[in-house]
């Protein structure tokens, strides 16, 4: 093996312009620690903010959580992954262990074996964003056969997860998209697509039970509306107003919850179950290496993207 890897570095805040690709020594794992030959790394809305704004982090540091890729080493204490394992993980969740790399290190329990009828690239895509979608929907909402579920962005990274997790449950799926996505939704499952740019779906849609808010904003006091009495309002795009989305809820007759990604190893083996049993599929939108990452950040950016951008080293 190499001593030295490429990575993604920024030193300051700001455009996809401050992403910068140097070469930095390859990390050695510690006890309970693995180091994964990073084989495709995915993007998320989160890795844009924190570029930009930082968020609850602060520069020097290296992006990314969604990784696919072979164990290349061990630390003292490991004992469910061994060296040439296939992972899928999200490495150091919420501090920054550097998937944009090709190398990273992270506890081992911020991995598990990837789905079998996945490559790299599509493994990729998944561990993050169908995470949370889980997390919201099966263990927050308890979603269940007949429910009718809303899902805002429903073709973004997130949602065009939930949206199939949310039709394994047996729910009647709402998704909200631009036209161009319509197609993609119906074939992943929507039982029914609104356009959001010319119909008001606080309006039309109704005696909803799970509304999976992507968007938040505007969308929020909207989505009370649509919600049948004892209904659920999932929020992820805002947990430090978590307090006041509850109380807002409540005084609407429903409840509002934020859920906070915790990621753990038996949700991330229960999602390559999933995929592998046909009943999820990530979408991915583009790819770029590794050395093109301003660019796939820009294309992030547009908000037009149907299903994950991802990375590949």
């Amino acid at each position: 093996m190499t001593k030295n890897m490429i990575t993604v570095h920024q030193d300051t805040l700001g455009g996809p312009e401050v992403l910068r690709v140097i070469e930095t020594a390859i990390p050695t794992p510690g006890p309970g620690e693995v180091l994964v030959e990073v084989r495709a790394a995915g993007v998320n809305p989160i890795d844009t903010k924190i570029r930009a704004g930082g968020m609850w982090l602060t520069p020097p540091f290296t992006l990314g959580w969604d990784v696919s890729g072979v164990v290349a080493g061990v630390g003292a204490g490991v004992s469910r992954l061994t060296v040439g394992d296939e992972v899928h993980g999200i490495p150091g969740f919420p501090r920054l262990a550097g998937g944009y790399a090709e190398f990273v290190v992270a506890a081992e329990s911020s991995f598990a074996l990837k789905p079998s009828t996945l490559d790299h690239v599509q493994a990729a895509a998944l561990p993050l964003s169908a995470s949370i979608a889980w997390q919201a929907l099966v263990e927050a909402a308890q979603v269940r056969p007949g429910q009718r579920v809303l899902i805002h962005a429903a073709a973004g990274g997130v949602g065009h997860l939930a949206v199939q997790i949310a039709k394994s449950r047996g729910a009647y799926v709402i998704g909200t998209a631009s036209p161009a996505k319509h197609d993609l939704l119906r074939e992943l499952g929507a039982d029914e697509v609104v356009d959001y740019a010319t119909t008001d779906f606080a309006e039309t849609v109704r005696d909803v039970d799970v509304v999976f808010d992507l968007v938040g904003g505007a969308y929020e006091d909207r989505s009370l509306r649509t919600l049948r009495p004892g209904g659920i309002l999932i929020n992820i795009t805002n947990p430090p107003a978590a307090e006041a989305t509850a109380a807002k809820a409540e005084a609407a007759g429903v409840r509002g919850i934020t859920v906070d990604l915790a990621p753990n190893p038996e949700r991330l083996a229960l999602l390559a179950e999933a995929v592998d049993a046909g009943l999820l599929r990530p979408v991915v939108a583009e790819t770029f290496p590794l050395v093109e990452v301003v660019k796939a950040h820009e294309l992030a950016e547009t908000n037009r993207t149907a299903g994950k951008i991802v990375l590949i080293p």
